[in-house]
């Protein structure tokens, strides 16, 4: 095994080393046909067969170095019908790569039966990357974490005798290598690795695994080696990566994840190695009980163009798209949207000005392209918050430089080269032919947008009825063990639900004599959910939080003489997905307590309990057309009841826009159309600021059929359906936001022949709107020219001082048009007319509305 292995890396390394060589000779070649070749090849990849290598540089691909913007979209997150659009939407924003990882717990959610259907078809996403012409990442993990159920590892690997997860363990190194080689020869067979034609140039193995390594002393170092020389010995043809493994072996790839990689990350381990980001976080990803958070993009912006002006070739953002996260396949507590804010939000639609900045951005990095690959680098500290990064080639023209300003607060003017640049705070200007600004990050000259939802015409006449859950006692769950079972062993991930029942006989005696003293119970829980019923009445609802998952219910009860049935409902919301020994995670009640008793306070912990997983909803299936017919189905009339299933048709939305669902005055539960489940949804999980953390959720167009559509929701709380809505989404409120000393826009020059230019003979900045999908401006809703007005995109507030003329100039060059460009020009705003604020620089603000 030691000398196989040890062949295959030596290969590796010799390969690496021959590449460099012929890629460093190519690059000084500048005269020949190849810098031509390297300029149009990025416009529609492709790769030519042969392995992909490295140097230090980036990675070589068909011989050559390349510049990768890469986008995280999950095939599982999103539909079949979708993927071809949001590939499309990422390649246009400048993209050339697509990441993704593979998802071992809906591949083979039981051992030996596999599952690459539908929007798991994993194979059919790879290749719709390379019918698009882009390059693909595959993360194998198995690990992935990903804010996805269980990181990725099905349950059943948590019941294989003996196991420790992601540790030198025989039985879990043998599943890993099974089911990696699984996925290898499948994707093989489907010849999608570059030397075999396909679009797969980067691989990567295990999943930040620096993280939890010491916590296996050594037998977390010996399996981080033995998984490299594992994925290494499957002779894929490319480069495998390790990310946050700053000890990954040769030739794996160490990697950065983060916000800020261009100031946190060490660089790779050797020198011969690329620097690679293979997370930028494009936000925060949300669990229940969160308040908003979002990440701007000259935040992003400045990341990436600090990170390729040291020297990185590849970054991919995660998420470009994050989707949804259906039926029960979210990690713990993680809401069903996902990274919704990232440049295409959870419908697909490009969020601006993220999408189109970034998209500007790759547009900059790309002029600037030979000089990055090939030119010699150098650094000039200007002042204690400037500094220029810059790559040129000498005897060339070929030269490219990032000015940038770390200050947070102050603006800046730069003096370089015999010209003043100015610097807003925290910016970096970029400057491909190291004397022109094509692009700042700070200073956005893309356009934004604002997302409506809008209430269906035709799909909210909802005639709702109901279908109680039955409460079980021991009656129809019998006790079975003395004391409350562990949840995730009794659920074995098959439902998010599990009853537990006992019994409690009491003597009058035992009961308080007086009205104003009840007995209470007391529930302690190690997560994450639970719902308490006492003599088939609904009494209370408690749970844990993605940061506490334990937590204690107590609730006051109406004991009675005789008998008294204690119900408990438990659940789970998904399995954790990240920290060291996930096998030995637990959940469910572990302790019970009847206080307020005469006789005193009395532990039924040990009384004897029942169990039974799963919901009788559940097992009908009452959620599909057919299962519906196997229970009775009443109005909805009198009051809301905990845990009842709410049934209703619906025609499909008009028009073409995505759909969601606003799930205004329910609680907690699932929902699903046509019988298939769009995710778990939570509303009475309010935020620190008194909202839900998600209250639309979204609707695959594909999932909706023209008419009856069938509508159910799983509602575990009292609440009633009646103001639930079916919306369309758009992004049709389109806006600009422009200064006078913004750059022009940076598509107004090109680089061809190794020569950079302007492609306008006049080069100006312009407030530029476009309509989403061949729409037309059909209102100028907002216009300002002079100072800046307050607000954002779709609700902008005037200034105190404008032009009178400024809607009436806009309206003029945008009113009827899909595109329109307004110059940021005094003479147009301010002909005849007396500017009340001349000293200013202006600000040129508009919001229009698009439509059919």
């Amino acid at each position: 095994m030691a000398v196989s292995i040890s062949r295959v890396l030596l290969i590796s390394l010799i390969s690496i080393v021959i590449s460099a060589a012929i890629v460093h000779a190519k690059g000084h070649g500048h005269h020949g046909h190849g810098w031509k070749h390297l300029h149009h090849q990025n416009r529609n990849q492709s790769v030519q067969g042969g392995p992909v290598t490295y140097d230090g540089r980036s990675l070589i691909i068909n011989g050559k170095r390349e510049l990768l913007f890469s986008g995280a979209i999950h095939y599982t997150r999103s539909t079949p019908e979708m993927w071809p659009y949001l590939i499309k939407k990422a390649k246009h924003g400048g993209l050339n790569m697509i990441e993704t990882y593979v998802f071992w717990n809906i591949h083979e959610p039981v051992q030996g039966q596999y599952n690459f259907e539908g929007n798991y078809d994993l194979v059919r996403f790879i290749k719709l990357v390379q019918e698009h012409g882009m390059y693909a990442t595959i993360r194998l993990g198995p690990f992935i974490q990903a804010e996805w159920n269980h990181g990725g590892l099905p349950y059943w690997l948590r019941e294989v005798p003996g196991i420790i997860f992601r540790s030198d363990n025989k039985a879990f190194k043998y599943h890993m290598e099974k089911y990696v080689q699984l996925i290898v020869n499948k994707l093989k067979e489907a010849k999608l690795f570059a030397p075999q034609g396909g679009p797969i140039v980067l691989a990567q193995i295990e999943n930040e695994y620096n993280m939890v390594q010491l916590a296996y002393r050594e037998l977390g170092s010996s399996y981080m080696r033995w998984a490299a020389a594992m994925a290494v010995q499957q002779n894929i043809g490319v480069p495998w990566i390790m990310c946050k493994q700053k000890d990954a072996p040769d030739p794996v790839i160490n990697t950065c994840n983060g916000r800020q990689c261009g100031d946190t990350f060490m660089g790779p381990n050797k020198p011969y190695k690329p620097t690679l980001w293979t997370e930028n976080w494009t936000a925060q990803y949300r669990v229940f009980g969160d308040p908003p958070s979002q990440r701007p993009v000259d935040d992003i912006a400045f990341a990436v163009a600090l990170f390729f002006s040291k020297k990185g070739s590849l970054t991919n953002y995660y998420m470009y798209h994050g989707g949804t996260n259906f039926g029960r396949t979210s990690a713990i507590f993680t809401t069903t949207r996902y990274y919704d804010e990232a440049p295409l939000d959870e419908y697909g639609l490009p969020r601006d000005p993220k999408w189109s900045h970034l998209k500007d951005l790759h547009k900059a990095l790309r002029l600037s392209r030979k000089a990055l690959l090939w030119g010699v680098p150098g650094v000039q500290k200007m002042s204690a918050n400037t500094e220029v990064y810059f790559y040129e080639m000498p005897a060339t023209n070929i030269c490219a430089a990032f000015l940038t300003n770390n200050n947070l607060t102050t603006e800046a003017t730069v003096g370089w080269r015999g010209q003043d640049y100015y610097l807003p705070p925290h910016s970096i200007s970029i400057l491909p032919d190291c004397k022109t600004v094509v692009f700042n990050t700070q200073t956005i000259v893309a356009q934004h947008n604002s997302r409506n939802f809008v209430r269906s015409t035709v799909a909210n006449n909802l005639k709702w009825k109901k279908y109680a859950e039955p409460i079980p006692s021991t009656l129809q769950v019998p006790v079975n063990n003395p004391t409350p079972l562990e949840l995730y062993t009794l659920l074995k991930d098959t439902s998010d639900y599990a009853w537990y029942t006992t019994s409690l006989a009491l003597n009058p005696q035992d009961l308080p004599r007086k009205a104003s003293i009840q007995p209470v119970l007391r529930i302690a829980s190690l997560g994450h959910a639970l719902h308490l019923f006492v003599n088939g009445e609904y009494i209370g609802f408690g749970h844990g939080s993605h940061d506490e998952k334990s937590f204690v219910l107590e609730k006051p009860v109406h004991f009675k003489a005789g008998v008294n049935q204690i119900t408990l409902l438990a659940m789970t919301l998904g399995l954790p997905d990240g920290g060291a020994y996930m096998e030995h995670r637990y959940a469910g009640p572990n302790l019970i307590i009847v206080l307020g008793l005469n006789t005193g306070t009395l532990d039924i912990t040990k009384n004897g309990w029942g169990h039974q997983v799963g919901l009788n909803g559940e097992k009908l299936q009452v959620f599909t057309e057919e299962g519906s017919k196997q229970v009775q189905w009443d109005k909805t009339k009198g009051s809301a009841q905990g845990l009842t299933w709410y049934k209703t048709y619906f025609d499909a939305p008009e028009g073409n826009n995505p759909v969601a669902i606003r799930m205004t005055g329910m609680g907690k539960g699932m929902i699903w159309v046509n019988g298939r489940s769009i995710g778990r949804h939570w509303m009475s999980f309010l935020s620190p600021l008194g909202e839900p953390t998600q209250s639309e959720y979204h609707i695959p167009r594909s999932f909706i059929k023209p008419t009856q559509n069938i509508l159910v929701v799983l509602e575990e709380q009292p609440a009633k359906p009646k103001h639930i809505e079916i919306l369309t989404v758009n992004r049709d409120t389109i806006c600009s936001f422009i200064t006078e000393y913004h750059p022009p826009n940076v598509k107004s020059w090109a680089r061809q022949d190794s020569v950079f230019r302007p492609v306008l003979d006049v080069i100006r900045s312009s407030a530029d709107i476009k309509c989403p999908n061949k729409k037309k401006v059909v209102a100028v809703e907002f216009a300002s020219f002079g100072d800046p007005p307050a607000g954002y995109c779709g609700s902008y507030v005037l200034g105190k001082c404008n032009s009178p003329v400024s809607k009436e100039v806009v309206e003029q060059h945008c009113l009827g048009k899909s595109s329109c460009s307004v110059p940021i020009n005094r003479n147009l705003f301010l002909k005849n007319i007396t500017d009340g604020c001349p000293d200013i620089k202006k600000t040129l603000a508009i919001q229009v509305s698009c439509a059919i």
